[in-house]
């Protein structure tokens, strides 16, 4: 969490967070604190969470936990809502079944937000853009 404030950034989105249940906690000392809000799944497998640097967390006016690969968190910013979109969608070893309806449950709560509410969307697509890492040095392990 140390980086995160060195940097100066105030909402972080997390993948693979591997822990169990759902809740949230503070990391960092007073002044410098983000709180997490996460959501995990039973096996460690999967988990997303939503870093919120302090002095935006009294904005946060809801967190929806959807399920252990997608959770909104919503606050105020200025006069209008901002939805945080955070996503892990699954794998390609995992059935097809299973990435329609992740990808059908991203669209229906995407669509429900009002035009007038920001979105802020993040998180692992696990798409593939193909073998070669030509031009994405540093980015894609050329592994397909």
């Amino acid at each position: 969490m140390e980086a995160l404030g060195e940097r100066r950034i105030d909402i972080a989105c997390v993948q693979e967070i591997r822990w169990r249940g759902s809740s949230w906690r503070y990391f960092g000392a007073t002044g410098k604190r983000y709180k997490l809000f996460w959501m995990g799944s039973e096996a460690k497998t999967e988990g997303i969470g939503i870093s919120v640097t302090e002095k935006w967390v009294d904005s946060v006016v809801s967190v929806e936990r959807h399920s252990e690969r997608i959770l909104v968190l919503k606050m105020v910013v200025g006069d209008r809502l901002l939805n945080v979109f955070t996503v892990y969608a699954p794998h390609s070893g995992k059935p097809d079944e299973e990435k329609e309806c992740f990808l059908n449950e991203v669209f229906r709560l995407v669509s429900c937000i009002p035009q007038n509410e920001m979105v802020f969307f993040d998180g692992d697509m696990n798409e593939h853009v193909g073998s070669s890492n030509v031009g994405y040095d540093g980015t894609h392990g050329g592994f397909g």
